[in-house]
């Protein structure tokens, strides 16, 4: 009833009906297995309660308490959840080391005819894969690196060349951050670890034997680190770059990041840090276009004097070796689109990059 997982690919390819997270949501929360579902055992309290048992009076009591509130919260995903289930059920459960959790929960679960198997050693098995995959393991992947000015619509561009089949790493979709100071996205970053989970999931779905794109990033999307399996694939991978106008560029950002422009509160707050890399005059001006409600003005001054300045500043210090440049004079949907026919037409032509 155990099941043994050796290679982070066997979880991810399990082959079960469903996979079932039987920790508490505060552990689901911070990071689980791609797919999982959560169905506590103990819920946040009842584990703190009965941790606190264990250590401060008896361990057998705590089994005795814990084992009570466990069948019970049980019974309930039973008549819940899992009560449109027939016979042929086959479920993966997991807990934090694969222990008293999910022994018992999967117990219940065989004692009704379902047949379950539980993880081996749990999350923390499932955690380890996932660390070897992205931090110890050479990436085995072949990578082009997207990169441009801030402002030539990269992701839209990822989005798009995925639409046209070609293999796309949204770096900043799955960091849930846009990849700049203003890049913060509502609901906030996931923890470093669910980021980890998500992106071992993406590169698991991967065809080695075709090239991957993914978007030019530093190696901190805001709060989370790109592991450094990734990492080191990615600063010596060959590049592709985009261009356009400055014009055209001020008006994508006034559009992409209409929640933070309207934000100015919020706004002022980020570009205060600013001062000490661009001045206090250039900051105070940014301030006036913000007083103004002039958007365009607004990201045009920002990508003329912060991030195109940053933009060069790291590709003299990178010196990519840049295979191919696409300039479009315009980003709007119907030149995007063309503009990402041209890139997969190009990256077609490539049997080796």
């Amino acid at each position: 009833m155990t099941k043994e997982f050796s290679h982070l690919d066997h979880v991810l390819g399990h082959g079960f009906d469903s996979v079932i997270d039987v920790r508490s949501p505060a552990e689901f929360a911070e990071d689980h297995v791609p797919g999982a579902i959560n169905l506590p055992v103990l819920d946040n309290e009842e584990r703190a309660r009965v941790g606190t048992i264990y250590k401060q009076q008896s361990p057998f009591l705590a089994r005795k308490v814990g084992a009570a509130l466990v069948f019970r919260n049980a019974s309930a995903h039973i008549e819940g959840p899992l009560a449109q289930f027939d016979g042929s059920w086959r479920p993966l459960v997991y807990c934090w080391r694969g222990g008293q959790r999910s022994g018992a929960f999967a117990w219940m679960l065989a004692q009704i005819g379902w047949r379950p198997e539980v993880v081996q050693g749990g999350y923390k098995t499932y955690r380890r894969l996932v660390t070897a995959r992205l931090y110890d393991q050479p990436l085995g992947l072949r990578l082009i690196q997207l990169g441009g000015y801030t402002g030539t619509a990269k992701t839209a561009l990822l989005h798009r060349l995925a639409q046209r089949e070609v293999q796309v790493l949204d770096l900043e979709g799955l960091a849930r951050h846009r990849g700049s100071l203003l890049g913060g996205m509502p609901g906030g970053q996931p923890s470093q670890k669910a980021f980890e989970s998500t992106l071992a999931q993406a590169l698991h779905r991967f065809d080695p034997q075709r090239p991957v794109l993914v978007e030019a990033e530093s190696s901190k999307i805001g709060g989370l680190l790109v592991p450094p399996s990734l990492w080191s694939a990615m600063k010596v991978a060959p590049w592709i770059e985009v261009s356009a106008p400055l014009a055209a560029r001020a008006a994508y950002l006034a559009e992409a990041y209409d929640d933070i422009l309207s934000d100015t509160e919020g706004l002022r707050h980020k570009l205060r840090h600013l001062v000490a890399f661009r001045g206090t005059a250039v900051v105070d001006n940014w301030f006036k276009l913000i007083d103004r409600g002039d958007r365009l003005a607004l990201t045009a001054a920002l990508a003329a004097e912060h991030y195109d300045p940053a933009y060069a500043k790291s590709m003299r210090a990178l010196a990519p070796d840049i295979r191919h440049r696409f300039e479009t004079q315009g980003l709007s949907a119907s030149e995007l689109d063309q503009l990402a026919d041209r890139i997969a037409a190009r990256l077609d032509s490539f049997s080796v990059i």
